[in-house]
């Protein structure tokens, strides 16, 4: 398999997308205003808090207040909290109104919601994450091999002992790119998370205003610090700054992922070269097509998605049976590599063609879950039901790709349709009348869209003449090219 990370780099903007064999997989865009916030640690102040949800507000310096729940809080002298335990505790007794507090951002903010925060402070290197006050080794999920993960256990707990900190207890998290490493090189990621820690407990000691105290790294470093380099064949960088300041930032921890970093200085496009910015459009689409000729059909709620399957053309060649099957279990891959695309989170139903086979139901499901091996979000998945649906959550954490590159449409304010022009057209008759009984006026002038404007004078022009005669008064019509379908304005005269 062929896999590269092409970096693309504007002024404004900065997308990281990740190919295998020629296919989109994934698209991370960070733009210069609207940085993405997670891991940023801020001063705080306590806005509102609200006992009976166990949460407050909090005042990070951003448009919306920041969210914090009861069982992200620390205890008042600082100690860890078993999160399981939280709900036995009151949020009163931890936080007060224009109390200010260190935060971190859990989750971006995403729609009409503020982000989210925890006091749980932490700081991450290439392959740990740092947890002061916590007494606690973690190993990534994603770190299968239990052997190895024993190995990395016992590397770190040496490398701890050795450069141990002076002031309390703290925790680690080993991350996924960690395999292999030594005590040593975990002993060095130590060295340097506790200097940055030292800074960031410096910029928490001096503030005294709300505002950010400490910003993760931008995109295209985090995206190298976070890359496991394992079946990555190239780092393609269109931007001579940016590439020198990836190779400098490489030659800290990893020269192994530096070989893989070059600079892409062809006259096209490297996003156009891959086909990256048609992929990108296709996937703020609704339909999604399958190679076989059936398709899905993604919608997006604040609530949930849905993605429904469809054999659309594909008619199969044996039976129906196995025509549902083929289609399934092509639209199990496909599915899989649009959440991730997508980056679409929260809950999520899948509804699969039915199955009457329930080893066809098995097979589906295996495809789906191995489809999603390689994604980094933590997902919880059901089985799939007799009516072919399947049950899912995937973390989210930022906002999706829709979220980021599109705003409600201002016809139909995001509905995704909008009244037919004949609903419209009674609608103005009834606030004709209404206007009528109302108003003493010689003429009743209607301002309408083009369409609106059409029907009234053509399949609705022997309505408007029994409104004139049942009225006492003539009404005209003025097209207004800049109203929606839906706009229109009464006007007596």
């Amino acid at each position: 398999m062929s896999s590269e990370v092409l970096i693309n780099v504007t002024p404004s903007e900065t997308r990281v997308a990740r190919v295998d064999n020629g296919v989109l997989l994934e698209i991370n865009i960070e733009r210069a205003q609207k940085r993405g916030l997670v891991g940023s640690i801020y001063l705080g102040k306590v806005l509102r808090v609200m006992p009976g949800m166990q949460a407050a507000f909090i005042d990070i310096g951003m448009d919306k207040a920041g969210f914090i729940h009861v069982g992200d809080l620390r205890a008042k002298n600082g100690e860890a909290v078993d999160r399981a335990n939280s709900a036995d505790r009151d949020i009163r007794d931890v936080l007060r109104e224009g109390q200010m507090l260190p935060v971190q951002v859990l989750k971006d903010p995403i729609g009409t919601k503020g982000p989210r925060l925890t006091t749980y402070l932490s700081v991450s290197s290439r392959y740990l994450v740092y947890m002061p006050k916590t007494d606690h080794i973690g190993i990534s999920q994603r770190l299968e091999d239990e052997q190895e993960r024993e190995r990395l256990r016992t590397e770190l707990e040496s490398a701890v002992a050795e450069h141990a900190f002076d002031d309390g207890p703290h925790g680690y998290i080993i991350r996924t790119v960690a395999e292999g490493m030594t005590r040593v090189e975990l002993g060095a990621e130590i060295l340097f998370l506790k200097r940055l820690w030292e800074y960031v407990e410096k910029q928490i000691s001096r503030a005294e205003k709300v505002g950010m105290l400490y910003q993760d790294l931008p995109i295209a470093k985090r995206t190298l610090r976070d890359l496991n380099p394992e079946g990555i064949d190239k780092i393609r960088v269109d931007s001579k700054e940016v590439f020198d300041l990836l190779i400098q930032f490489t030659e800290y921890f990893d020269s192994d992922i530096q070989k893989l970093i070059e600079l892409y200085t062809d006259e096209r496009p490297l996003f156009y070269l891959y086909g990256v910015e048609d992929e990108i459009s296709r996937a703020l689409e609704r339909r999604v097509d399958l190679k076989s000729g059936g398709y899905l059909v993604i919608d997006q709620t604040e609530a949930m998605t849905t993605i429904d399957v469809n054999t659309g053309s594909y008619t199969g060649h044996r039976n129906l049976e196995q025509t549902i099957f083929k289609t399934n279990m092509e639209a199990a891959s496909t599915i899989a590599r649009q959440l991730r695309l997508r980056n679409l989170g929260g809950i999520i139903i899948l509804d699969f063609i039915d199955m009457l086979n329930e080893e066809h139901r098995r097979q589906v499901l295996r495809t789906f879950e191995h489809a999603l091996s390689d994604d980094k979000a933590k997902m919880n998945i059901t089985g799939v039901s007799e009516l072919g649906l399947v049950e899912m959550t995937r973390k989210r954490t930022s906002e999706n790709l829709r979220q980021q590159l599109c705003e409600a449409c201002s016809v139909c304010d995001g509905k995704g349709y909008i009244k037919s022009a004949e609903t419209v057209t009674f609608e103005i008759f009834r606030e004709i009348l209404r206007e009528a009984r109302t108003f003493e006026c010689k003429k009743i002038l209607v301002l309408a869209s083009h369409s609106v404007v059409d029907r009234l004078l053509s399949e609705n022009a022997t309505d408007v003449a029994d409104l004139e005669a049942f009225t006492g008064r003539p009404i005209e019509f003025r097209v207004e090219d800049q109203y929606s379908q839906e706009q229109y304005d009464i006007v007596p005269m």
